[in-house]
This record gives structure tokens, C-alpha cells and sequence, in this order.
């Protein structure tokens, strides 16, 4: 395992500087850090400010020279807010992270919930039930979700029962004039809805598909045969089996949200990737975007690599040589 690990992060590597080449680039055919001197209508200016910046050099030495300064923690600077790129990524980063851990905790224990249940009950009520509520959950767009949770869990009944507060915040992870679990509690639960409702209703069909697959094999028959209990039939054999191909999906998935959650953090204001990348994109924050789009691609190579060393933990036939 560990010799298996250690050459997918060698393969990872050029893997990673390609992407990362490849971003910038893109980036730099596509933003300009000098428009916002063209209205001055002097050549001069702006070509001094392409010498400044590097911009007159060929895009492989701009890369080369982007990524030492990378490398050594200097990510240069927001031309819309004049900061430092590497602690406004940092900490866009870090309310980010603060949504996806418990989205996915949440996801997780659900989806799987859901799944197990409705391969175990197939075609009763409740496995009918769950379908239905996945297939609306699916076709449910997030931005929509999100205001009627504003509108049904803290603006309506704040007016409804005259309260002082609503029962869930709707604007940031913290209150300016108060802090605590309770506060913070408040302020995550509408955002954390938002962010799982498509993913539980992905998830649990994946799960749900997955266990009828494993419920169906040869061994999950043996085990039986041999007078095991059904829940330790379903836990011990096939659950286990089950999860590999879940575990791909949500690598996959989780990866991308390290990208920024857009629509859960532009609707509850929340300073994460997601609203970093549309303010930078919106005000043409070239600098921003590069060392968003790598940030984004490390963390989707990362968790790939995390799925193919999952599988080796959840299905003991697989061996790394």
C-alpha cells in the first residue's frame, strides 16, 4: 500500500503541473490585468504595466516564473482588492471547508441510510417513498431550495410568531454581536440543507443500486446459507461491497466542492470559494482566478487518488503490488 501511494503521487504530479499550466493559460487569454488602463488611452502606461507584471514575456516563462513564486507561498496580489491572493484564498478556503465537512457528513449518513433501506424494503411503500423524494430532490434547482428555506425556516416564522430572531440565520456563519455553538448551529443549518438536498437524493440512489448489486452475489447467498442474521448479512457482506462504488462518486463529488459552493454561498453570503471566484470573475481578478482554478484542481486530484486507496481499505480481493 504504501509503494502503491507513493507512485500515484508521482503520477500525480505531472498531472498536476499540466493542469495547472493549462489553467493559467486559459486565464491569461482570457483576462486582462491591464484593461483597467485602457481608458487612459496611453500606450505607454500600459505597456510598462505589462512589464511590471511580466505579461511582455512568453506564457511558458510567465508560468515558470508564477510557479516558483507559487511554490514559495507568494501568490501574488488581488488587482480588485489590492490583498495578498494567498490569505484571501485561505480564508474563502476555510468557511468552505467549514460547509462541505458537514454536508457530506449529513449526506453521507443519510444517503446511506436511505439507500440501505430502500434496497433491503425494494418496492415497498417506503422504498416508493424515498424514490419519489430523490427524483424531486434531483430536479429541484439549489438557488430555488434555498430562498423558500429562507422564506419557511427563518423569515416566515420570525414575522409568523413575532419573534425577535429567526430561528436559523441566513447571512454568514457568524452573528457580528454574538458566537458560540448555538449561534454557530443556526447560522449552518439553512446553508447545510442547501448544499445536500441534490446530493442525498444522488448519493441514496447510487447506495441504493450499489446494495441491490452486492445483495445479489454469490457470497451474500453463501452467508445466508450458512444461518447468518439478514442485518449481519447486510452490514458484514454486502454493505461493505456496496460502498466502493459509492466512495467514487463522492471523491468525485467532494473534490469539486472544494471548488466553492456558488449558489449556497452567494444566497447565504458566505465569504468561500464560490463567492470568492464570482467577485474575482465578475471584476476580471486575474491573479485570483489562477490560484483558484490549481487550488480547485490540486483538491479533485487529491481525492481521486483518496477513492483509488479507499478501495484496497473496503474490498480486500483488491491488492496493490
Amino acid at each position: 500500500m504504501p509503494s502503491y501511494v507513493a507512485r500515484r503521487l508521482a503520477y500525480s504530479i505531472p498531472v498536476l503541473l499540466i493542469a495547472s499550466f493549462l489553467l493559467f493559460a486559459f486565464v491569461r487569454a482570457t483576462f486582462d490585468p491591464t484593461a483597467r488602463l485602457r481608458a487612459s488611452r496611453d500606450p505607454h502606461a500600459i505597456q510598462r504595466e505589462r512589464a511590471r507584471l511580466g505579461l511582455d514575456k512568453p506564457i511558458v516563462v510567465q508560468y515558470k516564473d508564477w510557479l516558483v513564486k507559487f511554490t514559495h507561498g507568494d501568490w501574488g496580489q488581488s488587482s480588485r482588492t489590492h490583498d495578498r491572493v494567498a490569505p484571501m484564498v485561505r480564508g474563502a478556503l476555510w468557511n468552505t471547508i467549514q460547509l462541505i465537512f458537514w454536508g457530506i457528513l449529513v449526506s453521507a449518513v443519510v444517503a446511506i441510510a436511505i439507500g440501505i433501506y430502500s434496497a433491503v424494503r425494494q418496492y415497498s411503500l417506503g422504498d416508493y417513498a424515498f424514490t419519489s423524494l430523490s427524483f424531486i430532490g434531483l430536479a429541484m434547482p439549489p438557488f430555488w431550495f434555498g430562498l423558500i428555506a429562507i422564506q419557511f425556516l427563518a423569515a416566515g416564522p420570525r414575522n409568523w410568531f413575532h419573534l425577535t430572531n429567526p430561528p436559523f440565520f441566513f447571512v454568514g456563519l457568524h452573528s457580528v454581536d454574538a458566537s458560540g455553538v448555538v449561534d454557530y448551529a443556526r447560522h449552518l443549518v439553512l446553508p447545510v440543507l442547501t448544499l445536500t438536498v441534490q446530493i442525498i437524493a444522488s448519493w441514496s440512489r447510487y447506495e441504493r443500486a450499489s446494495m441491490l448489486d452486492a445483495m445479489s452475489g454469490d457470497y451474500v447467498r453463501a452467508a445466508r446459507a450458512k444461518g447468518l442474521s439478514s442485518w449481519g448479512v447486510i452490514f458484514k457482506h454486502a454493505f461493505r461491497n456496496a460502498l466502493i462504488p459509492l466512495v467514487t462518486v463522492m471523491a468525485l463529488d467532494i473534490g469539486l466542492l472544494f471548488g466553492g459552493l456558488v449558489i449556497t454561498e452567494q444566497i447565504f453570503s458566505i465569504p468561500g470559494m464560490g463567492k470568492l471566484f464570482i467577485d474575482s470573475l465578475i471584476q476580471g481578478d486575474a491573479n485570483v482566478l489562477v490560484v483558484w482554478t490549481v487550488v480547485t484542481a490540486a483538491f479533485v486530484i487529491g481525492f481521486n487518488l483518496l477513492a483509488d486507496v479507499a478501495y484496497g481499505a473496503l474490498d480486500p480481493r483488491i491488492r496493490y503490488a
